[in-house]
């Protein structure tokens, strides 16, 4: 369960809407090993990963490449389900490689410079409700948001830093693939309604943990990564 309180009023000022608009733009990745046209947007994930600190870049390895030829690991049913929504959204179904960019646009995730005119703008918009705050302490996931304006989901998502695989059939058979930022779970945590909210979780699946504020709109209105290491 979530909880909710009334925060103290230095924590409050501490979530300034001059702080929230300096959250990360989320770049969500749609992929699977058993796909040929994937690495190409797998390589580009892993730069932005690598060198990109004003972004969040996620892996999401979907589920319907798996019955053809070869079972991706990290193949999740929540990423699935999570691009059939934007599918049906963005009314153009379900492909792999796609990237949307902050829940407002879907585009073929090789394609770099679509991909990377749609952060610039995502950048310049700053469309950010409240900040979002996560730190740990010891299993436990502490997770804040401000005040602010409307309301939205809080999705807990625990990722990996990086994953080798030797593929060994499918189209990329006789390949090795290294993948950044590979989500291995996500978890719907809380409703926040635009009054400081509170809620502590179990640290879940995975190396790292992000936390994503959604609009009822599916739109990305907040956004963090975990602040105090992975001690």
């Amino acid at each position: 369960m979530w909880s909710r309180l009334v925060l103290p009023l230095a924590f409050i000022a501490g979530l300034s809407p001059a702080v929230a608009a300096e959250r990360p733009v989320v770049v969500e990745l749609f992929t699977s090993q058993g796909c040929s046209s994937c690495p190409p947007a797998n390589a580009y994930l892993n730069e932005l990963s690598r060198d990109r600190r004003d972004l969040l870049p996620l892996a999401f390895h979907v589920t319907y490449w798996d019955r053809l030829g070869w079972k991706d690991p990290f193949s999740l049913e929540a990423a699935t389900q999570r691009q059939d929504q934007y599918g049906h959204r963005f009314g153009d179904g379900s492909y792999t490689p796609e990237i949307v960019v902050d829940g407002a646009v879907g585009l073929v995730g090789s394609h770099r410079g679509e991909v990377g005119s749609a952060i610039d703008k995502a950048k310049s918009e700053s469309r950010t409700a409240a900040a979002v705050r996560v730190t740990r302490n010891n299993r436990l996931v502490s997770i804040e948001v401000g005040s602010g304006n409307g309301g939205g989901k809080v999705l807990l998502i625990g990722f990996d830093h990086a994953h080798t695989t030797a593929i060994g059939r499918g189209e990329n058979s006789g390949r090795t693939l290294t993948e950044a930022n590979v989500v291995r779970s996500v978890k719907l945590v809380g409703q926040w309604s635009g009054t400081p909210l509170h809620i502590d979780e179990q640290f879940p699946a995975g190396e790292d943990v992000a936390v994503v504020l959604e609009a009822p709109d599916g739109r990305i209105i907040g956004a963090s990564r975990l602040e105090n290491g992975l001690t």
